[in-house]
C-alpha cells in the first residue's frame, strides 16, 4: 500500500515589523485575548491533517518563552536566520529528522492568525497529489497603477491575471529546500517559497483562499484581524 505524505507547518517568526511601531514584534502583540503568534499555532495545533510545527524564531527572542505554549502535538521551536528564506531553510532542516523528504510542508506567515480551517481544508484537498504544490492567493480587485519616481501614474496595468500571495504557501519538503537553496546560491533573495519553486522552473497552483486571511503589518490592522476572528 502506498504510503500517505504527511502535512507539516512551517512558521518563520523572526521579524521584527519595524511598521507597526510597537514595542515588540508583531507577533507578540495582542489579539482578541492572546497574541498575534498564538492564533496562528493555534490553527495548526486543532487541524486534525497537520502533524507537527516548526516555529523559528529569532536567536535573541525574549517573548516567546513568556507565552507557555501547550499543544499535543510536536512542536519544535529553531533560531531564525538573516532573512525569511533562511528561516525557512533552518526550519525545513529541523523538519528533516522527523518528516519524509516527499512530506508536505506548509510555510505560513506567523502574522495571519485569520487563516481560516476551510481555507486550510481546501488547500490541502487541492494540493494533496499535485506534481508541484501551490499557494493560497485571492484574484485582484482593485485598478492597479504603476507609479513612476516622482510619484505619479505612469500606467494603469492589466488585473486580469493578477493574484494577491497568501501564505500557506504548500510544497514538498525535498523540492522546496533544494528550491530555496538554488536561489540562495543564485544569488535570489526570495520573499515566498513560491518564488524559489518559480527560480527553477515550477509554476505553482493558485488555490483561491479568502480576503479574510490577512498578514498583519499596520496597526489598523490589529482591530481588522479581531473583527475577522471574532466572526469565526
Amino acid at each position: 500500500m502506498t504510503k500517505t505524505s504527511g502535512f507539516w507547518a512551517v512558521i518563520p517568526a523572526a521579524g521584527v515589523g519595524s511598521r507597526m511601531r510597537a514595542d515588540r514584534p508583531k507577533q507578540y502583540l495582542p489579539l482578541a485575548g492572546r497574541t498575534v503568534l498564538e492564533h496562528t499555532l493555534d490553527i495548526f495545533f486543532r487541524h486534525p491533517r497537520i502533524s507537527g510545527v516548526v516555529l523559528v524564531i529569532s536567536a535573541d527572542d525574549d517573548w516567546f518563552g513568556d507565552l507557555g505554549i501547550e499543544t499535543n502535538k510536536p512542536l519544535w521551536v529553531v533560531d531564525g536566520g538573516a532573512e525569511r528564506c533562511h528561516s525557512v531553510l533552518n526550519g525545513l532542516t529541523a523538519l528533516k529528522a522527523h518528516a519524509d523528504a516527499q512530506d508536505w510542508v506548509l510555510v505560513h506567515d506567523a502574522a495571519r492568525p485569520c487563516l481560516s480551517d476551510a481555507d486550510l481544508d481546501h488547500l490541502l484537498d487541492t494540493l494533496h497529489d499535485d506534481s508541484v504544490g501551490g499557494i493560497l492567493a485571492t484574484p485582484v480587485r482593485d485598478t492597479k497603477k504603476r507609479a513612476g519616481p516622482d510619484g505619479r501614474i505612469v500606467a494603469t496595468v492589466d488585473r486580469g491575471a493578477m493574484w494577491r500571495a497568501f501564505t500557506p504557501q504548500m510544497f514538498r519538503l525535498s523540492a522546496l529546500e533544494s528550491a530555496l537553496e538554488q536561489a540562495l546560491a543564485d544569488g535570489f533573495l526570495v520573499t515566498d517559497e513560491a518564488s524559489a519553486m518559480e527560480h527553477v522552473g515550477q509554476a505553482p497552483l493558485l488555490v483561491e483562499g479568502s480576503a479574510r486571511n490577512i498578514k498583519i503589518t499596520q496597526p489598523e490592522d490589529l482591530s481588522l484581524a479581531e473583527f475577522y476572528l471574532s466572526r469565526r
